[in-house]
């Protein structure tokens, strides 16, 4: 296979799944609209796994794990949730296979194995979670329950891209109960703020923290709170959620507790969560025509040493060096890898750790050792320099936060200055085509006008920003009252 990548300005989408693929992240299975990450893929993925289960325990979370199977009558029982996810359940419904007596060698459902009632495959988990927490909550003493699980989902997408939107996919969900309304929004937007310092500190990505409209929230939540992204295509991407549920799963589930007045009353309840969309998200933001870039913070390997050497003596006397900075490296807790391998070429190394976005590459050869030099190549810049052995430590760490906070900083300039304001439909739909980005527009509310704008031009609207500024105009395309501007844009 050819490691040259489709251009992103040619085809956008074509470089991208070129690019995940081509970098050992992931493949389509045997499954239709499944994938498989493979372990460059899922390194990166354990990476941010552990970041966030970090930020959920400092913030009092418990990790716990909950069925994959989820009983109908249960899942029906919180009606709009239901009606959200209907279109999307792979559901089973028999437990048992026999030899097909048509076709020796094959096998068929056992029509007497049908289940006495049919089981969902967990799109989400807050039917199965909440029939749980009834058995765990009697009183005020038993809140605040503050649970994360995670766990792989279902859902039967018919337009399916890796990482992107696939049938199963990874992810973490948070489900959490409380004693007052307060306290779980709080909650709710506590945990939207821990995505958005997870995205911005760790992936390098600036995100817009904001609330859905009614039409886009999570089915059976009151309010859905999310953190959105800008890809390099002009796209944006919904990178994060967190609703706050109300009572409504409380109520739908008889989830009741003794308050300290001694009265019952129903819990009030979050859910949140994150998925291995981020690992889109990653790729589309940072990357290029040459393959992945990779924020420091979340890279498997910050850095990697390639020998050059023309005999078992040159690779030796190199080795040992090489051996010598990955310990030092490795005491400043920086991850570093030493490709020795013979089967490669150097040139052919230097293409692979390119295309797989090591942060920083050190080459050594006979005459680095003779000057006391290496050279250090950076990957977001694909500059070149060579450095002193004394003191590359330092260098490098250096050089590890700079690129960190330059890919953030570059994702950032992109991103401000694709949010443009309009006041005229003509100008929405002009920006959308030409400029692309978020569109900052006045709306009247309503969401028959949001539905028609999407209609229109395929736009929606991303969020309501929580920072934005309340000031009085017409809505864009109806030219009715608006307090506040909202984000458009056209999105994955």
């Amino acid at each position: 296979m050819s490691k040259k990548l489709t251009s992103r300005t040619e085809d956008y989408s074509k470089w991208y799944n070129e690019l995940v693929v081509k970098a050992d992240l992931a493949e389509n299975s045997a499954v239709r609209g499944c994938m498989v990450i493979k372990p460059y893929g899922y390194a990166i993925w354990e990476k941010m796994q552990a970041e966030l289960d970090k930020m959920f325990k400092e913030t009092g979370h418990q990790n716990a794990y909950f069925p994959l199977f989820v009983p109908k009558s249960l899942f029906e029982a919180e009606e709009k949730n239901a009606e959200g996810f209907a279109k999307e359940c792979a559901i089973v419904t028999h437990y048992r296979l026999q030899n097909d007596p048509d076709r020796p060698g094959k096998l068929r459902v056992d029509p007497d194995a049908k289940l006495e009632e049919e089981l969902i495959v967990r799109p989400t988990s807050e039917a199965i979670i909440w029939n749980t927490y009834k058995g765990w909550i009697q009183s005020y003493r038993d809140l605040p329950l503050l649970i994360n699980q995670w766990a792989n989902v279902v859902r039967w997408e018919m337009r399916t891209r890796l990482f992107l939107r696939t049938a199963e996919f990874l992810w973490q969900e948070g489900h959490t109960a409380h004693a007052t309304k307060a306290e779980a929004l709080v909650e709710a937007k506590l945990m939207n703020s821990v995505y958005a310092t997870f995205a911005e500190k760790f992936m390098a990505i600036p995100v817009i923290q904001g609330v859905k409209t009614e039409s886009e929230r999570f089915a059976g939540a009151d309010e859905t709170y999310c953190i959105e992204a800008l890809m390099q295509d002009g796209k944006a991407l919904q990178a994060g959620t967190s609703h706050f549920l109300g009572q409504n799963f409380a109520k739908a589930f008889d989830v009741k507790f003794a308050n300290k007045e001694g009265k019952q009353d129903y819990v009030w309840a979050t859910s949140w969560g994150v998925s291995t969309r981020l690992m889109g998200a990653l790729i589309m933001t940072h990357s290029d025509d040459k393959g992945l870039v990779l924020p420091p913070s979340l890279a498997p390997n910050q850095v990697v040493i390639v020998p050059i050497y023309k005999s078992e003596d040159e690779l030796e006397a190199v080795s040992r060096v090489a051996h010598a900075i990955m310990g030092d490296l490795r005491s400043k807790n920086i991850s570093v890898k030493y490709d020795n391998r013979d089967t490669q070429r150097p040139g052919a190394k230097f293409a692979l750790y390119e295309l797989q976005g090591v942060p920083l590459r050190i080459a050594i050869g006979a005459r680095d050792l003779e000057n006391g030099t290496v050279e250090l190549a950076r990957r977001d810049t694909l500059t070149k320099e060579v450095v002193a052995l004394e003191g590359l430590n330092d260098r490098v760490e250096s050089l590890l936060v700079d690129i960190q906070s330059s890919l953030y900083n570059k994702a950032l300039h992109f991103r401000d200055s694709h949010i443009t304001e309009v006041d005229t439909f003509e100008d929405f739909k002009t920006v959308l085509e030409t400029k692309t980005g978020f569109i900052s527009a006045h709306w009247d509310g309503t969401p028959e006008t949001e539905e028609k704008i999407k209609e229109l031009t395929k736009a929606t609207i991303r969020c309501i920003p929580l920072e934005g500024n309340v000031e009085s105009g017409v809505c864009v395309y109806t030219g009715k009252p608006s307090k506040q501007r909202v984000l458009f844009a056209k999105a994955y």
